[in-house]
């Protein structure tokens, strides 16, 4: 007639849940069914990570008569009980086992001052709370804010008018309610051979509405409401029977069957499809269970001063309610014990792992116990109590307490950090002086210093050199596709481009020389023609190969989220990494062929022998570019870029430095020394191709 245990047990554990209570105690009836609870109950607990911190059986009453019993159950339940942090305990029993749990902790005369009696109790939907006789002298105040589990109840038409006008001298023969009448009044019906004071005489006038709640309760219990529906529901089913038999009477011997020939059995199969309304306007009928409900109400118990006390409904639980209703709870409603200061009790075997920390199990004690460890490096919680750190994702990094993630910031070489603003104004300054050193050839373009070493690849290579300069500036900014796309490949290019031109200057220098020897074959090879050759073949090889390596892996813009801890590294991800390095080994082989042969020629006689300063300027080229190597693949992130562009801009101002500042000053400074007569000063001097 009542909701099963299953139900309850399932309210007990989204109670506790729900609160967050970890660490409860447990009190139970010392019966058959205190026990079942308790071997139900605490696998449920386990599995949704509660400890049972204290369980303790309460005696039953037939031993309360003995006082050795009495001390040994204070000493094995009240002292572990006052020791225990625990704040919560689950009470299960009946009134009986309440009022001996009652007895055990009021048996120390200091309850009063012991705080740790003041708990939040849990109790259970078969206690009563009713008190009479010798318990309406106890304090209840220990059971203060405790939430119950109750039947819930409605009620039936009369019952009020039937409570007001019940007097005990009118059912003489009921023995309970003279028994009742006598405990809840303090008085009793005399016996007329025994003289007695008039003042303790029931007189059967005393009205049940005037006593308190905690010796009777005016409104319908859930106790009482399911008896009142067991009552008339075997009323209906026999009333059923009845009514079948005489439909299907028959005579044995003359005489008719009677209803007194019913055995209970035959009434069960009655009871399972009976169905009614009861004075109180609610259906009554079994489900496929054979169970009259599944919902519990969750009360909460307020005492009074005077002894007294209200219940509250606070919530709801019902197996059957839609999803997301199972369980209902009004925290604001709730009074909890005076000594919590209407702050939520918390009731775990130790503090919670506040954030930026995570548990770490206790050995030898239950899994609820545990020390709180900070998170190793790289690793956060962001909620309390959490069994291990997680790692942020890879665009966040750990706040400094570790509690949280905080978005990593794009780190890329700008024109707006000082070291971007160095370098591009090296870059830009560096191409201003190109154009002048190109604006300044041009004007004295006819000079003999202009003409010597074949004056378009000096032009050629200004141009060049100009462009290395500014492509240094498509490295600064953040990466895009299109950037991405150009910068490599461009760079690559010209300064293939640059390096050719130098090689054919050489090449042009020694050719030259060996062509004024008397019979030599290499005046076929003096002119414009095999410099511009070697210019054009070098540059269209270099270009195949960037164009091979853009059309099968070209670069594209990355995000590195895990070289730094508090940065993205946006860069270019160089695509195909084996044409890349092939790309920068031909420009190193042009390099060190230019560097050879510069440096074979520099002693040849000539006014105006470029070979000199070719060897110095590519001694610098090869030397910035094998320190580039090393220190390109030491470095992440915008270091690298800025190790690229200063590499760039070395080996570029190394060219331009080393070869043309000796003509620009002969030009600027010694405009006396560019006359073509000083060409014939030497004994092997060479001719000039202009």
């Amino acid at each position: 007639m009542s909701p099963t245990e299953a139900h309850q047990n399932t309210g007990i554990i989204r109670l506790l849940l729900h609160f967050q209570w970890k660490w409860v105690g447990l009190f139970a009836a010392d019966d058959d069914s205190g026990e079942n609870f308790v071997k139900v109950l605490e696998p449920l607990l386990s599995q949704n990570g509660i400890c049972l911190a204290l369980m303790r059986k309460i005696p039953n009453k037939s031993n309360w008569n003995d006082l050795d019993y009495l001390n040994d159950i204070f000493l094995s339940t009240y002292l572990p009980f006052r020791g225990s942090n625990a704040n919560t305990f689950i009470f299960y029993g009946d009134s009986v086992a309440l009022t001996a749990s009652i007895l055990i902790f009021l048996s120390n005369p200091n309850y009063k001052e012991n705080a740790s009696l003041r708990k939040v109790w849990i109790m259970t939907s078969q206690i009563d709370f009713a008190l009479t006789g010798l318990q309406r002298a106890w304090d209840f105040e220990i059971f203060h804010g405790s939430i119950a589990f109750t039947i819930p109840s409605n009620e039936p038409y009369g019952f009020q008018n039937f409570l007001q006008n019940i007097k005990p001298y009118k059912k003489q023969e009921d023995g309970f309610l003279k028994e009742f009448w006598e405990q809840a009044f303090d008085c009793f019906y005399p016996n007329p051979q025994e003289p007695v004071d008039v003042s303790e005489i029931c007189t059967g006038e005393e009205r049940l509405g005037s006593l308190p709640e905690s010796l009777f309760e005016m409104c319908m219990t859930g106790h009482s409401y399911s008896i009142y529906n067991a009552v008339y529901a075997v009323a209906h089913a026999i009333h059923v029977l009845y009514s079948f038999r005489c439909n299907q009477r028959t005579v044995k011997g003359g005489q008719r069957t009677e209803l007194k020939d019913v055995q209970p059995w035959q009434i069960h199969r009655f009871l399972q499809v009976i169905a009614f309304n009861n004075s109180a306007g609610e259906i009554v009928s079994f489900n496929d269970k054979r169970e009259m409900g599944a919902a519990l109400d969750i009360m909460n118990l307020v005492t009074f001063p005077n002894k007294s006390f209200h219940r509250v409904k606070i919530g709801q639980v019902n197996s059957n309610a839609p999803e997301g209703q199972e369980f209902i709870i009004q925290e604001n409603m709730i009074v909890w014990q005076t000594i919590f200061n209407q702050v939520l009790p918390l009731s775990v075997c130790n503090d919670y792992c506040k954030p930026g920390y995570h548990k770490k199990k206790k050995e030898g004690e239950k899994f609820c116990c545990y020390n709180c460890v900070p998170c190793p490096e790289g690793k956060i919680s962001s909620q309390k109590d959490m069994d291990d750190c997680i790692k942020c994702p890879s665009d966040q990094y750990p706040t400094k307490d570790q509690d949280g993630c905080i978005p990593k910031r794009m780190s890329f070489l700008t024109f707006k950090e000082p070291l971007g603003i160095s370098l591009a104004s090296a870059a830009v300054s560096l191409a201003l002086i190109t154009i002048m050193v190109l604006g300044t050839f041009i004007k004295h373009k006819d000079t003999p210093v202009v003409k010597a070493n074949n004056r378009d690849i000096t032009y050629i290579l200004l141009i060049a050199l100009l462009l290395c300069f500014l492509s240094s500036l498509l490295f600064l900014g953040q990466p895009t596709k299109v950037t991405c796309f150009l910068r490599q490949s461009s760079f690559s290019i010209i300064f293939s481009m640059a390096v050719s031109c130098v090689l054919a200057k050489t090449i042009t220098v020694v050719v030259a020389f060996m062509a004024t020897r008397p019979k030599s074959s290499m005046r076929k090879w003096v002119g414009k023609r095999l410099a511009n050759s070697v210019v054009l073949s070098c540059s269209l090889i270099e270009a195949g190969i960037c164009m091979l390596w853009l059309g099968i892996s070209p670069p594209f813009p990355d995000f590195d989220m895990l070289y730094l801890t508090k940065e993205i590294i946006v860069e270019c991800y160089e695509g195909s990494v084996l044409i890349f390095y092939i790309v920068l080994g031909y420009m190193g082989l042009l390099s060190i062929i230019s560097l050879s042969v510069a440096f074979l020629a520099r002693k040849l006689p000539d006014a105006f022998n470029e070979a000199k300063f070719i060897t110095f300027s590519m001694l610098i080229f090869c030397s910035v570019w094998l320190s580039f190597i090393p220190t390109y693949l030491s470095t992440r992130g915008k270091y690298m870029v800025a190790v690229e562009i200063f590499s760039i801009l070395a080996s570029g101002a190394g060219l331009l430095g080393c070869i043309f500042s000796p003509k620009c000053y002969v030009i600027l400074v010694r405009p006396e020394l560019n006359r073509r007569e000083k060409l014939f000063m030497n004994k092997y001097n060479i001719g000039c191709n202009s």
